[in-house]
């Protein structure tokens, strides 16, 4: 007995430490939705508010948005920025951005205020707003760009006058539950947190002013909250190799997809033009081109040149969503020769290192002003393209085994999905396909074994 107690609370301690291990895994794993891109590590908007003055029953904040993406920005038809109110407060009034909702406001008698709402959604106001109804950064539908590609456009700014709240810093409640939506969902926002007051310096730089109070919130990106599924996809050709590798049959969804249907429209369909007036015009909701990948977006990778001591590529975008202009789009493309970029051919660049510096094989590439920046909807006119020219690294350069192709490419921030190895282009004397490594060796033992036997 005393033997089987003692087996039986050896097995009790096991149990307990395993399910003590189970449950500190589980606490210290990240939550599947926390964003982590490998690419933009760092990558996140943050929202500051800014306590400019107090007022007899509140306050009056400026609000500010920057983005700190390397690679992702807000497009039309812009943000929606929420929160809930921590008592009873209400918005007075604002200046660079509107509530999309007043709320019941019927206990004020006079003028009421501009938001009664517990939870109210922010957006910005339109271009062309008039100027007394403006603040530096505001008035862009919402746009907010990334720093990279035009840093003069990567925030976005409000004024509010808040009312039946704290009039002091003791007094004040922190907003809370942020959401931000651009335009859709994505991003997850943490608490807001009380930082050091910000600082203004005037124009000569003589004089510093402060806040009175500043609090942050951090809104963090996950592709999978944003969609279920990816939005474009990457296809592969070469010169030395006839076949085209076309974007993975289903890569953003099929056709005939009994849960989603009328998702897609031919391009010579007569109904062409209805479909694109039709259901979902206003919701952003995209109508593509009926193609075997369903993807609004699609990323050509052609391998067209080799020289002497470089090789040149075509890259091509082609969008396929009859509902969508994407304005000040972009590209990133991982790829080992990236280093060597020697010329390139109407797209921007800029070098990506988000290893600290260490590796260098990641670009961003955007379109040209006035120009390639903004990409057509489905049709003629909807795609862009360039060549890039790379200098060969001599230790390195192969193209055996699918080098020559990219390692991931990323379309507005978003993940494409790339084609399986085992189906890029290769060189024609090094088929994936062939059995001669496997065939030759059992020819070989047949024939000696044949050859044994005779002689026996």
């Amino acid at each position: 007995m005393a033997a089987g107690g003692g087996a039986g609370s050896a097995r009790s301690v096991a149990w307990g430490a395993s399910a003590l291990l189970v449950a500190a895994l589980l606490l210290s794993a990240p939550s599947a939705t926390e964003a982590y891109d490998s690419l933009d590590p760092n990558g996140n908007i943050t929202i500051k508010w800014d306590v400019m003055q107090w007022t007899p029953d509140g306050y009056v904040a400026v609000v500010t948005m920057f983005n700190y993406q390397q690679f992702r920005h807000i497009q039309a038809p812009g943000w929606q920025l929420g929160w809930t109110w921590a008592k009873k407060e209400v918005i007075w009034s604002m200046v660079g951005a509107q509530t999309t909702e007043q709320g019941d406001c019927s206990k004020f008698k006079g003028n009421p205020p501009h938001c009664c709402k517990k939870d109210p959604t922010i957006v910005d106001l339109l271009p062309g707003t008039p100027y007394n109804m403006q603040i530096a950064n505001c008035c862009k539908a919402g746009v907010i760009n990334t720093f990279n590609q035009d840093p003069l456009n990567a925030a976005s700014s409000f004024q509010i006058s808040v009312g039946l709240a704290g009039t002091t810093n003791k007094t004040v409640k922190l907003p809370k539950n942020f959401t931000l939506k651009a335009p859709g969902p994505g991003y997850t926002c943490g608490r807001a947190m009380i930082v050091r007051p910000t600082k203004f310096f005037t124009n000569d730089g003589r004089r510093a002013t402060q806040a009175l109070m500043t609090w942050n919130v951090t809104c963090t990106y996950s592709q999978f909250l944003a969609q279920k599924t990816p939005t474009c996809c990457v296809s592969l050709s070469s010169f030395y190799n006839d076949t085209i590798v076309n974007c993975p049959t289903c890569s953003c969804g099929c056709q005939n997809n009994g849960t989603n249907p009328g998702s897609c429209v031919n391009e010579n369909s007569p109904y062409l033009q209805s479909a694109i007036d039709g259901p979902g015009k206003w919701t952003g909701q995209p109508l593509v081109q009926c193609t075997s990948h369903m993807c609004p977006i699609r990323i050509h990778w052609h391998v067209k040149l080799n020289y002497k001591e470089y090789w040149r590529v075509k890259v091509t975008i082609t969008n396929f969503n009859y509902r969508m202009n994407y304005t000040q789009w972009n590209l990133v493309i991982q790829h080992p020769n990236f280093n060597n970029i020697t010329q390139l051919f109407s797209f921007n660049y800029k070098p990506l290192t988000p290893y600290g510096g260490r590796i260098n094989d990641t670009a961003m590439f955007w379109g040209v002003k006035f120009y390639n920046d903004l990409l057509m909807q489905a049709g003629p006119l909807g795609n862009a393209q360039s060549e890039l020219l790379l200098r060969k690294d001599s230790m390195a350069f192969t193209f055996d085994k699918g080098w020559a192709f990219p390692h991931r490419v990323y379309f507005n921030g978003d993940n494409c999905v790339m084609p399986p190895p085992d189906a890029y282009p290769w060189l024609p004397n090094a088929s994936p396909l062939t059995k001669q490594p496997l065939t030759l060796p059992l020819l070989a033992f047949w024939i000696v074994l044949a050859t044994f036997l005779a002689y026996a």
